[in-house]
């Protein structure tokens, strides 16, 4: 896998583990008592604190690689949790089974982009597009030189008349505005 393709893995984990936070940190009771699993209800919204806190981390960093170690780990509690509720006569057994299922396979996905994005350094967040041998003129500087040298602003874009500074009178005329 590329950098760049788990780089963007990393990105996607970032939003769904921030997405999944809030869903447990919000949603936590009814998480619990969907599992059957109520009396662990403040520890899945402390999960939840933590893939909030992951994703964020994922997000910001230049270097995702230890945040999406984080969530490795983070799977690994979650995926221990579950095997606790397994075990658990009150659980909803099959619910359970579908949720270390679903746990499972995000972490396939973690430790796949995890060890892509271990030994490789991080990239660069360059501009897509290189603008910078671009002037900005419609033609090279040496060809637009003196091109303006004979524009006569209009009317309408010069000092008005009355604004004009006036010239002294010679004679017996009166004051008048310098054109």
């Amino acid at each position: 896998m590329s950098r760049e393709s788990a780089d963007a893995l990393a990105r996607g984990l970032g939003w769904f583990s921030i997405a999944l936070g809030a869903v447990e940190v919000f949603g936590g009771k009814g998480v619990a008592r969907w599992l059957g699993m109520e009396q662990n209800e403040k520890l899945l919204r402390a999960y939840g604190v933590r893939e909030i806190m992951t994703g964020v981390g994922i997000l910001a960093s230049r270097d995702p690689t230890p945040w999406i170690w984080g969530r490795v780990a983070g799977d690994a509690l979650d995926l221990a949790t579950l095997g606790k509720g397994l075990a658990d006569p009150n659980a909803e057994r099959d619910r359970v089974i579908m949720a270390t299922g679903a746990v499972a396979g995000v972490t396939v996905l973690d430790i796949i982009c995890a060890n892509a994005l271990t030994g490789q350094p991080p990239q660069s967040r360059q501009l897509r597009w290189d603008y910078s041998d671009r002037s900005g003129l419609p033609k090279p500087a040496m060809q637009m030189r003196g091109a303006a040298s004979d524009f006569q602003a209009p009317r309408d874009m010069r000092i008005p008349d009355a604004l004009r500074p006036y010239t002294q009178p010679q004679g017996n005329e009166f004051p008048r505005p310098s054109m």
